[in-house]
């Protein structure tokens, strides 16, 4: 994947819009491209656009890739804050559409390891300097994370403010085998998450996104 030219196209979609009013909402959409669960993208295509159709002026948005060992700045993709001209954030929204189209296409083969704790760090951060009244973090993952050697994400995590939704969590071979690891992993995430003063919800219901959301 070419990171330079999304580098590109990610700067040209950022919004101008002042951030930090109370009823404006913040939304940042973690995408797990480890192993077979690439397969599962055309649903984050759908998701994307639903999120896209429903945030308004003075929403922010961003999406990042879980797709290697270890999470940094470059992992997010695209981000904006949709200008209060609502000509001007429909434009937003087509370029951030047409960043992400691009983004996905290019994903080949599944990442190796996924360090989803420091995805979900940086979606914290993000949300949090956006200043909005609202934060989201979407977690669109099997939620199976597998660390390069040596790597500690085993510490508690601040999710103060933020609401987590866990989006299309599969279940994994080994789930079949002992359907109590499936559990285990929801409430594994479901007590860092809390523990850490957010909340959580899981959604595996992607036709009925809209009714279950429910935003504030």
């Amino acid at each position: 994947m070419k990171r330079t030219l999304i580098l590109s196209v990610l700067l040209g979609v950022v919004g101008c819009s002042d951030a930090g009013r109370p009823d404006q909402r913040a939304v940042y959409l973690l995408l797990d491209t480890s192993g077979t669960y690439t397969e599962e993208l055309d649903k984050a295509r759908a998701l994307m656009a639903y999120l896209l159709g429903t945030l308004d002026s003075g929403d922010s948005m961003a999406v990042a890739l879980i797709d290697g060992g270890s999470f940094t700045e470059k992992n997010i993709v695209a981000k904006v804050t949709f200008d209060d001209r609502p000509s001007v954030a429909n434009g937003q929204k087509r370029a951030f559409k047409e960043t992400m189209d691009e983004v996905l296409s290019g994903i080949d083969r599944g990442a190796a390891h996924t360090d989803i704790t420091g995805g979900v760090i940086q979606g914290h951060d993000y949300l949090t300097e956006t200043g909005a009244g609202q934060r989201y973090l979407f977690v669109f993952s099997d939620l199976e994370e597998d660390l390069e050697k040596g790597q500690i994400r085993d510490f508690p995590l601040d999710m103060s403010g933020v609401e987590v939704i866990a989006l299309n969590v599969t279940k994994l071979r080994q789930d079949n085998i002992d359907p109590r690891d499936y559990d285990k992993r929801l409430s594994h995430w479901q007590s860092r998450v809390e523990s850490g003063g957010g909340q959580w919800r899981v959604i595996n219901d992607l036709e009925r996104l809209g009714q279950l959301i429910q935003w504030r």
